[in-house]
């Protein structure tokens, strides 16, 4: 095995411990120790492979995004129309994001940064890598977006702009999914925190994603 091979490997064992923890306790509770340990070398080794702990990170939030990309194709594929097409899509990315918890924390944790800000913390080739493995989940929306504006059944001025929209709001939806809590108000006008109807949510989630898309109004907003 060559070096390059063996560093590859290494790299490869170190996501696949971030991974596994993160899926066991969540990202807040897998500390850099907890995953050197996992793979059975010194924390130090990481740092050879990752230059910051958020660069590990986006590697394993590309090992997700791998995965939900493949849902997402699947789901595409078995439906019909574009307004099929998406509600399936969305079906799948809130279904894997309810099963991998993890996997919304990640990303959300990399979208705090500022584009500008993410180069001081991840290296240009995992950036390429992280870009690539985001843009091969939100091309399947483009491409719902694009075929229903052809039949007219949308009216989306910019589906890539559109699309990453969706994704950010996925993910919030998918906070509170996690949250499992909702404010209601009583009688008396004291707020409460009652149980959220998960099913519920992902409906009024899905639905308004469709509306998004359906609505002439998006098309003005984006010459606006």
């Amino acid at each position: 095995m060559s070096p390059d091979e063996r560093r590859a490997r290494r790299a490869r064992e170190i996501v696949d411990a971030t991974r596994t923890l993160f899926d066991q306790r969540g990202m807040r509770e897998a500390q850099i120790d907890d995953i050197a340990k996992k793979v059975g070398i010194n924390r130090a080794i990481i740092y050879r492979h990752f230059t910051t702990k958020e660069e590990l990170f986006a590697m394993t939030l590309v090992d997700y995004l791998g995965e939900l990309g493949n849902r997402m194709a699947e789901a595409d594929a078995n439906a019909g129309t574009p307004t099929e097409r998406l509600d399936a899509q969305a079906e799948a990315f809130f279904a894997y994001g309810t099963a991998f918890p993890a996997f919304v924390d990640c990303a959300q944790a990399l979208l705090r940064f500022r584009g500008t800000d993410l180069v001081d913390e991840v290296s240009q080739n995992r950036l390429v890598e992280l870009g690539q493995a985001m843009f091969q989940c939100l091309d399947h929306v483009v491409r719902a977006l694009e075929a229903g504006n052809a039949t007219g059944e949308f009216a989306v001025s910019d589906p890539q702009l559109l699309a990453n929209v969706l994704y950010a709001q996925g993910l919030g939806v998918l906070n509170l999914v996690g949250f499992q809590k909702s404010i209601r108000e009583l009688n008396s006008g004291m707020p409460v925190m009652a149980d959220l109807p998960l099913g519920e949510v992902v409906s009024w989630a899905k639905r308004a994603m469709v509306a998004m898309a359906v609505s002439p109004t998006s098309a003005a907003a984006g010459e606006g």
